[in-house]
């Protein structure tokens, strides 16, 4: 098996999430099985379970704060669009439904279910019953077992906010045609922060806190009286019973940064760290301390910030990128860690593996090498990889991330490393809309959309070609979702830079994917080009690689989700019919699933088709 095989099939674990009143009961994903699912693990005496078996994965899940019932979100066939069910921590009895019984009638855990295969079982119970499936907008669970805060989105009531109470009715207690969320439960359960766009920037959030009947308590709202949009998100309230102190993080001052909002008193404490870059942050279990998780330059690492002494501690992690982190009550720290060399593995500062999955490990890759390139709007941040030793020109696959809010990070990625073993550069550019370099960056992108993000994709090919590092003749443009939307665009409007194009699950004909795409998404378009394709159609033209295909030279390779909600097939199927309609070079893969697959299989088909696809139209 070649190394980039390996790792994709090496067995990951995410970060554990716990119960917060029973922390040695936690729940994780993991790929043992060959699919991405959620796994049980009693810290107490070691054990682990499968949680979950479907044919497309699952990684939706959350523990009850008493650590009794794992909520998981069940969708149908990865299109985004379900319920949440609930099975006992413990797994069902023998007789019982449910996809884990016959690992816990017969003790199974995660190796054997591994080696073994997966047991078939009927689906656990409707976690709040009679509630009609939707995509899901956050979930709340209360301590006392008995209360849940539901966030919902349909293309038909927009959002809607539902709390839910053991032997009671279940009651809608928001909606609004705009995005809106469910962002935190209060700890003795009385207090819902939520996130809402009833202003209509889906970029850009306002809070309101509300009791659990609906009526509102407090707002902030940085959104009004002023020339630009700011947002603001919920992070979390205190973890203490009667502490009205509500951790959230604002862009006031040009990036994310967290403050301490006391709903009570209205009373708003602004950290003021001084770190460059975004800053995040949780509460230490207590309530005394933050977590604090800073990113900056496409790395990431974490600090301990004192709230009585405004005392910021570093907390030692290796140079690479923190996923994620979490406080335990012993205040020892937990978090997943990796770089583009090292795969990853959830450590804790009090020395050592937290969780080391069984089975092969992943191969490493090489480094990252940074690069700053002057473009039309500012310095833009580039990561690059080359095969050991090797010396340009190279063939060179631009990977363009999603999102677009979102961005590349010294992170480990199985893709890019995979490219770098067949001998290719890659180049990874976090363009204007990427995170993690202010919210200017961020917000730039607006109105002209698309059209920006390459823009500083040109600049980089540019320099990556001028340096020597990049073949001109061997240029392969890819990327998934928002990167797949981006190669796309990129091939018809920059038809003499690019060799090959490479899009996944992407966005080809803006108009209909407007139109047949999860709402929450139309609100993010209509923020993004100012309006609806019929209240802006020139801006929805401009931006559509369905508008340019006609132009397109380089061989396209497109893979697409059939189930998929955020870049639905009809659209993809538009476009494709315009290249076949002119007997442009293409190749299209339709697979069972939706916005990317769970299934390791499934990755390693995707990626080899696209490998195989390359080393065709470019030889080698």
């Amino acid at each position: 098996m070649p190394d980039w095989e390996k790792r994709f099939r090496a067995p990951r674990v995410s970060l554990p999430d716990w119960a917060e009143d029973a922390p040695e009961r936690a729940l994780f994903v993991s790929n043992a099985t060959g699919t991405y699912e959620l796994y049980a693990w009693d810290r107490a005496t070691g054990s682990r379970r499968q949680a979950t078996d479907r044919a497309n994965g699952t990684t939706d899940g959350v523990l009850t704060p008493d650590g009794e019932w794992i909520w998981w979100f069940d969708d149908t066939d990865g299109d985004e669009f379900g319920i949440w069910r609930r099975q006992p921590f413990a797994g069902h009895a023998e007789g019982e439904a449910g996809p884990a019984k016959d690992a816990v009638a017969r003790g199974k855990d995660i190796e054997a279910k591994a080696a073994e295969g997966k047991d078939a079982g009927g689906k656990d119970e409707a976690a709040v019953p009679g509630l009609a499936p939707s995509y899901p907008a956050g979930l709340a669970l209360g301590r006392d077992g008995r209360t849940a805060v539901i966030g919902r989105s349909t293309d038909e009531d927009g959002s809607t906010l539902h709390v839910a109470r053991a032997g009671a009715e279940t009651v809608e207690i928001y909606r609004h045609r705009e995005s809106a969320g469910v962002g935190d439960l209060s700890h003795d359960g009385s207090l819902i922060a939520m996130e809402h766009t009833e202003h209509g920037d889906a970029m850009h959030s306002a809070l309101r806190v509300i009791r659990l009947d609906g009526s509102t308590v407090a707002e902030l709202d940085d959104t009004r009286g002023g020339t630009e949009e700011l947002g603001l998100e919920v992070l979390g309230f205190a973890p203490v019973d009667g502490d009205t102190r509500l951790l959230i993080g604002h862009q006031r001052r040009g990036r994310w940064e967290p403050l301490i909002w006391d709903i009570a008193s209205g009373e708003q404490s602004d950290l003021r760290l001084e770190l460059p870059g975004d800053v995040s942050a949780e509460w230490y279990p207590d309530g005394s301390a933050l977590l604090i998780a800073h990113s900056f330059e496409a790395r990431s690492e974490l600090w301990r910030y004192d709230i009585a002494t405004a005392a910021l501690i570093r907390i030692e992690t290796p140079p690479g990128s923190v996923s994620g982190a979490t406080a335990r009550p012993d205040h020892s720290v937990e978090y997943l860690w990796s770089s583009a060399a090292e795969p990853p593995v959830v450590r804790s500062t009090d020395g050592g593996v937290v969780l080391d999955p069984p089975g092969m490990k992943a191969p490493a890759s090489v480094p990252v090498e940074d690069v700053w390139v002057e473009g039309p709007g500012g310095r833009i941040h580039a990561l690059v990889q080359r095969p050991a030793g090797a010396s340009g020109p190279l063939p060179t696959v631009f990977e363009i991330h999603g999102g677009p809010t979102w961005h590349d990070s010294d992170a480990f990625a199985a893709a890019p490393a995979a490219w770098v073993d067949h001998g290719y550069a890659v180049v990874r550019v976090n363009y204007r809309g990427s995170t993690g370099y202010g919210r200017a960056w961020t917000d730039a992108l607006k109105h002209r959309v698309g059209l920006i993000e390459l823009e500083d994709i040109a600049a980089v090919r540019e320099w990556a070609v001028t340096s020597g590092l990049a073949d001109p003749d061997r240029l392969v443009l890819t990327g998934g979702s928002w990167g797949g939307y981006l190669t796309l665009l990129g091939l018809g409007t920059q038809p003499e830079s690019w060799t090959l194009g490479i899009a996944a699950v992407p966005v080809a004909d803006y108009v209909t994917a407007y139109h047949d795409e999860m709402e929450a998404l139309k609100a993010m378009d209509r923020t993004l080009l100012g309006g609806t394709p019929e209240e802006v159609p020139d801006r929805f033209r401009a931006s559509s690689p369905l508008t340019y295909v006609d132009a397109v030279k380089a061989p396209v390779y497109i893979s697409a989700g059939v189930n998929d909600p955020r870049c639905p097939i009809r659209q993809v199927d538009n476009y494709v019919t315009r290249l076949a309609a002119r007997e442009a070079v293409h190749e299209v893969y339709r697979y069972d699933a939706g916005h990317g697959s769970l299934v390791v299989d499934e990755r390693i088909k995707q990626l080899r088709l696209e490998l195989e696809f390359a080393e065709r139209h470019l030889g080698r």
